[in-house]
């Protein structure tokens, strides 16, 4: 099957290689679509994972098209490649923000699907959620999910509007753990620690404790039930967290990158 990647940044370079080494696509079903940039199409060639184009006639060719630009290009994407789009092809974007009817609406076609990947997923250990229309078959739903769990995990949600949430929670999500390390990372270092030191510590940690998560059934509650004793350093420090209501703010934050998503969507 014939697949079109428009876009060869981080994300659209993440599933060429990804459908290359899952032995799902060779080289040549894969296609990619950029901008005439000399360079940029040079080094593209240069990975030898597709073959790379800058005319969007190239549309036509394809039976998968996978939108991976960023959304504010979308009006002037959907322009240049919709004289070339027709009713059988599906459409997979992977676009923050941008709605499933306005991709509809812009490219004339109903068979399309919106998926949301995060970071991780350029290493295999991504979290993917994704939708659909109606026009989607069952088998072309298991093809693609097959797809984006090349790059780690993928599930379905049955709600568009969910899409938003998955932005805000996972899409999102690998900004805020980053955020809290590095907090503790300064922590260590105001505390002392040099900042190997620190570096380490917390890293470990992170790995440490998301394993145990994942070996047992316990959830994060019950986690920080046991590890704070009465009276202790740890129960000293989460009675502190919760004082500047430490929790309410993670939420918060998270809404806030979801309200920006809808917001993008319009």
């Amino acid at each position: 099957m014939k697949i079109l990647i428009i876009g060869g940044g981080n994300m659209g370079l993440t599933y060429a290689k990804a459908f290359i080494n899952a032995h799902i696509a060779t080289s040549d079903e894969l296609m990619i679509l950029e901008k005439n940039d000399a360079g940029k199409i040079s080094d593209l060639e240069s990975l030898k994972l597709a073959k790379v184009y800058t005319n969007p006639s190239i549309v036509k060719d394809a039976e998968l098209i996978i939108l991976s630009v960023k959304p504010q290009d979308v009006s002037t994407l959907f322009s240049e490649i919709k004289p070339y789009v027709d009713g059988n092809q599906i459409i997979l974007s992977i676009m923050a923000g941008i709605t499933i009817q306005r991709i509809k609406d812009g490219l004339k076609v109903n068979k399309v699907i919106r998926a949301m990947p995060n970071l991780p997923s350029q290493i295999g250990v991504g979290m993917t959620a994704f939708t659909s229309t109606e026009a989607i078959s069952k088998n072309e739903e298991q093809w693609i999910q097959n797809l984006l769990q090349t790059t780690g995990k993928a599930i379905y949600v049955d709600s568009e509007q969910l899409i938003n949430a998955v932005t805000a929670v996972s899409g999102s999500g690998p900004a805020y753990v980053y955020y809290v390390m590095d907090a503790m990372m300064r922590a260590g270092q105001d505390m002392g620690l040099s900042d190997s030191v620190s570096e380490l510590l917390v890293e470990q940690t992170f790995v440490g404790a998301l394993n145990l998560l994942k070996l047992n059934t316990d959830n994060c509650q019950t986690w920080i039930q046991k590890v704070s004793s009465k009276g202790g350093t740890t129960e000293a420090a989460i009675n502190t967290f919760n004082a500047h209501y430490l929790d309410k703010a993670i939420i918060e934050g998270a809404k806030a990158a979801f309200n920006r998503a809808e917001e993008l969507g319009k």
